[in-house]
């Protein structure tokens, strides 16, 4: 029940009389809003509140699928599936294409690769971090829409 404007002592022997704690709620308003309520019931409440807030926060994984530049149609389709299946999920893709060999001397098929992929996730996925190089290999980053 509301008591309206108190004494900070006056409300404290109040609480004290009920057998409670006084706990200030709020105490960046003036005047402070204080409640007389069990303390240890109060901190058990808040605490339980930050662990359901906590269970119900998404961590963004990045996922990674590697490709080679000469990846048959049938391979592509399926790490397509499991990258469309990744985004809906809410994670982030890393895309690495690796090149072993003589594929070096033809990187424009690993590039036409890559703009592939990008044409065919546009709509449910944008570039994070373009293609670059890492020695042998290129890497993209992909992140859902």
């Amino acid at each position: 029940m509301n008591q309206g404007k108190v004494e900070t002592i006056v409300a404290i022997k109040m609480a004290m009389e009920a057998g409670m704690d006084l706990v200030e709620i709020s105490p960046n308003v003036s005047p402070p809003v204080c409640k007389i309520m069990d303390y240890g019931k109060f901190k058990y409440s808040a605490q339980k509140k930050a662990a359901e807030a906590r269970k119900k926060q998404k961590i963004v994984e990045i996922k990674e699928i590697k490709l080679r530049p000469m990846i048959d149609d049938h391979d592509y389709g399926v790490k397509m599936k499991a990258m469309q299946r990744f985004f809906e999920e809410g994670d982030k893709v890393k895309i690495t294409l690796r090149y072993r060999g003589r594929e070096m001397a033809h990187q424009e098929i690993g590039t036409r690769l890559l703009d592939k992929v990008k044409a065919d996730v546009a709509e449910i996925a944008k570039v994070e971090q373009d293609a670059r190089f890492e020695g042998r290999q290129v890497v993209m980053v992909l992140a859902p829409r």
